[in-house]
């Protein structure tokens, strides 16, 4: 079957914070009179949900009963075929398998296992801002271990500061972002095989965010933290979700990976004790449909989509946006711009350019919360011909 993904279902009034929030505070500005918003900030896509998804969840709704209920076998079935066939995942049984309500939820409540409030954990640099925000919340110190781009732009971890932080700060537990956002690295084996030698030198326990691992550009392959050594598979939560492969943020389900039990245990009872992580049924069948033969045909048709999106408008800004450098995902449907070659040529800051921008619609988001003092994020994941819209008005109006 092929799906639609040059059509942009119509949101407005339709619970979307990526249109409805646009000239809110916190938001992008609403675009000048004579330009429509193009939602290119918020990290979900525009692009109508799997069918078999809606069909799981109608399916169950025409039953009138909504009780209490337990996770059934379907679902983890559904989940370790996911990863097995998708991931190359062995071995992976129920027992390993815990509901989330969302993955931030779920590194802190891992991180308060391993930690005590008011210690340090370590993060790559440019950094997604729900980690800054759920560990500033937390009672946790941040030390940022910063990437560099090598020779041919490519985000690189930096070994020698990871492990010089570790040790100068006596840090026992990291986030790692694998594939990273919001630079878009898919990292290779030997790269994590690397860190998990820092890693277990040291005595760190990895939180591995993997909800980007399904959406891999240009015949990426995603390789799981936790498959690198046997530290990294009993060292490592790992978490994922199907919400960003299939956009379904708004019925809220993740799950977590881990195959240590004294972690896997105590995990589950710092999650328990508030008593917040309940799944709702509607999820759990939304996951079952997702993760079915269907919704597999649909998330490679995706990955080729966002693989065009990504070539065209890289090499767009490359040809015609002088002064902004950046590195062509291999995942994640986000763009990551470093403009300080632009801002300082043209005597501006990023806030200057990103009020250029919208106010001709572009709704991108400001990079400086993630730690890149000249960044903007840039969502990719809209039907083609709106992404070149996009560009074509930031090359009018903006850059030219």
């Amino acid at each position: 079957m092929k799906y639609d993904f040059d059509l942009m279902p119509d949101r407005r009034g339709m619970d979307a914070i990526a249109i409805d929030s646009i000239g809110s505070p916190g938001a992008p500005a609403a675009p000048k009179e004579g330009f429509s918003a193009i939602p290119m900030w918020v990290a979900d896509m525009n692009f109508a949900a799997c069918p078999a998804i809606q069909d799981a969840v109608i399916r169950r709704v025409q039953h009138p009963a909504f009780g209490y209920f337990d996770p059934s076998r379907a679902y983890y079935d559904a989940i370790i075929s996911w990863q097995r066939d998708r991931n190359g995942v062995e071995n992976l049984s129920s027992r390993h398998i815990g509901y989330e309500n969302g993955v931030l939820g779920g590194v802190v409540s891992t991180l308060n296992v391993l930690c005590s409030r008011g210690d340090t954990v370590l993060l790559q640099s440019p950094t997604y801002i729900g980690f800054t925000h759920v560990l500033e919340n937390n009672g946790y110190r941040i030390i940022i271990n910063p990437m560099k781009r090598d020779e041919a732009g490519i985000w690189r971890l930096d070994y020698e500061d990871m492990e010089k932080k570790i040790v100068e700060h006596h840090i026992h537990a990291t986030i790692f972002c694998n594939p990273h956002n919001p630079c878009g690295r898919v990292w290779e084996p030997e790269e994590i095989r690397k860190a998990m030698e820092i890693f277990e030198r040291h005595g760190v326990w990895v939180v591995s965010d993997e909800i980007w691992s399904d959406l891999l550009l240009n015949g990426a392959r995603h390789t799981p933290t936790q498959s690198v050594c046997d530290y990294a598979r009993f060292h490592t939560a790992a978490f994922y979700a199907p919400s960003k492969t299939f956009n379904l943020a708004g019925l809220v389900g993740s799950y977590h990976i881990i195959y240590s039990d004294w972690l896997r245990d105590r995990q589950a009872k710092e999650a328990s004790l508030s008593a917040y992580n309940s799944m709702n049924v509607l999820s759990m069948h939304a996951l079952i449909g997702a993760y079915g033969p269907e919704g597999r045909e649909w998330v490679d048709q995706l990955r080729t989509v966002l693989s065009r999106n990504v070539n065209d408008a890289y090499d767009f800004i490359l040809r015609h946006f002088d002064g902004i450098t950046l590195m062509k995902p291999q995942g994640t449907y986000m763009l990551f711009l470093h403009c300080e070659e632009w801002c300082r040529k043209h005597n501006k800051n990023v806030g200057d350019l990103l009020k250029a921008g919208t106010d001709v619609g572009v709704a991108w988001q400001d990079g400086r919360m993630f730690n890149d003092p000249f960044g903007i994020r840039m969502n990719l994941a809209l039907p083609h011909a709106v992404v070149m819209e996009a560009f074509s008005r930031l090359k009018e109006y903006v850059f030219a």
